[in-house]
């Protein structure tokens, strides 16, 4: 059911294009997934997500446990269903709540405690139950439960977080019952050498459909991320998928598929659309300033979405400013689509063999200003 296939790699790099099979259609890599947390993509409705060019969606275990609760999502005919998506679907384990939700858990070797940000109700979340209610959710590829540690956090406790995230990637391994579902397992390790390769060799050793880089984009910069991410390509298996979760900037994501990513997921898109802030190739565009106020132009002359197409800055800008809830969803669906044909036009260049040059050119046109 699952297969993923290397076609083609750039000269200059280990950046790579390939397709990932799955239950419910092919994924063209590198790709994109936007983050629909509690089986819902804010403000926009499946069909609409799918216009985008977008391909894998991504929902998230800890929320959809809390409500409506993984027996009423697989009463519902599972969260392709809910969502209205025939599509491949990833949903995370609840791991990265470890971290965002720090002051509202306490974690063992057994597993993590939260008290709900609902409710203030106890909940409890093993390896076994993460994989038993993913299984009952009915995504394409799960994840394991893990300890997403902060960037700061000391080498002890980065090397805890490391050891504890392998033994629960086996007790995750050892708990799944469907055959029809990809478990991914997460590295951690912060920044520290060491350590990720520590927890690379542990959980490759799992012989998993794919594995996850977790733990970066939580603070720790550009640079550091990059530093990191230097060593993914020798220590993860070529034939396998990687994934790098939660990084969604433009460059972050130029800067990762040189080193061998292939699939990443993150809110940015639409959180950022949600707040005015639309992404173009010449960089991005603050709707909210008042220099867009009478601007007739599209955001993007050449874009295909429905903003581009109906809509000028200056009513988009309008939109925002009379709190019309049209313009957040006018901006969720350009920058989904400026994502999905970014990932495109990067698997066009490792084709073409001119990704090097063209990540320079990127670069250039996305950084060279500020924010308009």
């Amino acid at each position: 059911m699952f297969e993923f296939e290397v076609l083609g790699t750039d000269p200059s790099s280990a950046a790579r294009v390939g397709r990932f099979h799955t239950p419910h259609g092919l994924v063209e890599t590198p790709a994109f997934m936007p983050v629909g947390t509690c089986a819902t993509i804010k403000g926009l409705t499946a069909d609409q997500v799918k216009a985008t060019g977008s391909q894998m969606i991504l929902a998230n275990t800890y929320h959809l446990l809390l409500r409506p609760g993984p027996q009423t999502v697989a009463a519902l005919g599972g969260v392709h269903a809910t969502m209205a998506w025939d599509g491949p679907i990833l949903t995370d384990s609840g791991g990265y709540q470890v971290f965002s939700l720090a002051d509202l858990r306490d974690i063992s070797d057994e597993g993590v405690t939260f008290r709900s940000h609902i409710d203030g109700s106890r909940v409890e979340l093993t390896p076994e139950r993460a994989i038993a209610v993913q299984e009952a959710l009915g995504a394409d590829v799960i994840m394991q439960l893990d300890e997403c540690p902060p960037h700061d956090a000391g080498r002890a406790v980065v090397a805890e977080a490391v050891r504890r995230s392998a033994a629960w990637a086996a007790r995750c391994r050892a708990a799944q019952r469907r055959d029809d579902q990809a478990l991914f397992a997460i590295q951690q390790g912060g920044v520290d050498p060491e350590l990720r390769a520590e927890s690379a060799r542990r959980i490759v050793e799992l012989d998993l459909p794919g594995y996850a880089i977790g733990g970066l984009s939580v603070g720790e910069g550009h640079d550091a991320m990059m530093r990191v991410l230097d060593a993914a390509d020798g220590q993860f298996p070529r034939k396998k998928p990687r994934y790098l979760m939660g990084v969604g900037e433009p460059r972050d994501l130029l800067g990762a598929i040189a080193r061998g990513v292939d699939l990443f997921d993150c809110v940015m898109p639409t959180r950022n659309g949600r707040n005015a802030m639309a992404y173009t190739w010449s960089g991005s565009l603050k709707l909210r300033n008042a220099a867009h106020a009478g601007d007739a132009r599209p955001l993007e002359e050449d874009c295909p979405c429905l903003a581009c197409r109906r809509y000028s800055r200056g009513t988009i800008r309008h939109l925002f400013m009379a709190r019309e809830m049209l313009g957040p969803t006018l901006l969720s669906l350009h920058n989904l689509t400026f994502f999905a044909r970014f990932t495109a036009a990067i698997r066009a260049a490792i084709a073409e063999g001119t990704f090097g040059e063209q990540t320079d050119r990127w670069l250039a046109a996305l950084y060279g200003g500020k924010a308009r």
